[in-house]
């Protein structure tokens, strides 16, 4: 996430970087502080409701039986379909710690957490890994945080540490965790989706000013149309005069030039009138 946040801050136009207690923090630093703590926050939240089930609930693990091997005559019918709550273990070996954490399995605390941090970093990695150089580098990296989750999940079974239903449960609050925290505390694509609006609105605002401008140059000409008109019914003779200087304005043009040629020829002659030394 650091260097995510230090690749991404330097894209990014430069901003003023915050003091605290007089020393100067960079403004990527701020900004991988403030994704790191809400990772860390989901990650609290993660094990804590774990840990709040677990001890609500007490399930006894998968191998709790080999470990302890309680003094409990399983073979004998009378003992058949009975629930012992009054034992002792057999394996002296075995720690009071370790015996605690036999009746601790569901749900499994390594699936919940693997769950919330691969699945919180493959959407941090739809925010920042934005290099169009490859389509699947960023795909495959989501990829393998999605199957170390579930390697780890998958291993607290084949292990004999949990049943398949400590870790389906464990693996769903991890889930549910990271989606909360990423999409409605940090909200990581805020930001893009802020950027998305601006450009949306910008594009709007370019619409409405060349429709504007198309609207002020139709309002234009239908004034000059509109004035004409009125001078039109209010003279007639002036419109008419305008008629005909705009007709005989090619016909002026045409007679002073071959006058002037003209003139050029007898100047050129010497018959001109003038003196031509």
């Amino acid at each position: 996430m650091l260097l995510l946040e230090y690749l991404h801050a330097r894209t990014l136009p430069e901003t003023k970087p915050l003091i605290l207690l007089g020393f100067t923090i960079p403004p990527w630093m701020s900004m991988a502080y403030a994704k790191i703590g809400m990772f860390g926050f989901g990650a609290a939240t993660t094990v804590l409701t774990t840990d709040v089930a677990k001890y609500t609930v007490g399930r006894l693990r998968p191998h709790f039986m080999t470990l302890c091997d309680p003094t409990i005559d399983c073979s004998l019918p009378e003992n058949h379909h009975q629930y012992f709550e009054v034992f002792e273990c057999r394996n002296k070996t075995v720690s009071a710690r370790l015996l605690k954490e036999l009746r601790l399995s569901f749900p499994s605390g390594h699936s919940s957490f693997s769950a919330y941090t691969m699945i919180y970093l493959a959407l941090y990695l739809q925010l920042r890994m934005t290099w169009r150089g490859s389509k699947l580098l960023r795909h495959f990296l989501q990829f393998l945080c999605i199957m170390m989750a579930w390697f780890t999940a998958m291993t607290r079974i084949s292990n004999y540490k949990h049943h398949w239903s400590d870790v389906m449960a464990g693996s769903t609050i991890g889930t549910v965790v990271a989606l909360i925290v990423a999409f409605g505390i940090a909200d990581l694509f805020k930001e893009r989706r802020l950027s998305k609006d601006a450009r949306i609105k910008f594009g709007h605002h370019l619409q409405q000013q060349n429709h504007q401008n198309h609207h002020n140059s139709t309002d234009d000409t239908k004034a000059n149309n509109r004035e004409y008109a009125e001078v039109a019914a209010s003279s007639p003779e002036l419109l008419h005069h305008h008629h005909h200087q705009i007709a005989n304005f090619p016909n002026s043009t045409t007679s002073t030039s071959t006058t002037n040629q003209h003139q050029q020829q007898q100047v050129n002659n010497g018959t001109s009138g003038g003196h031509i030394c």
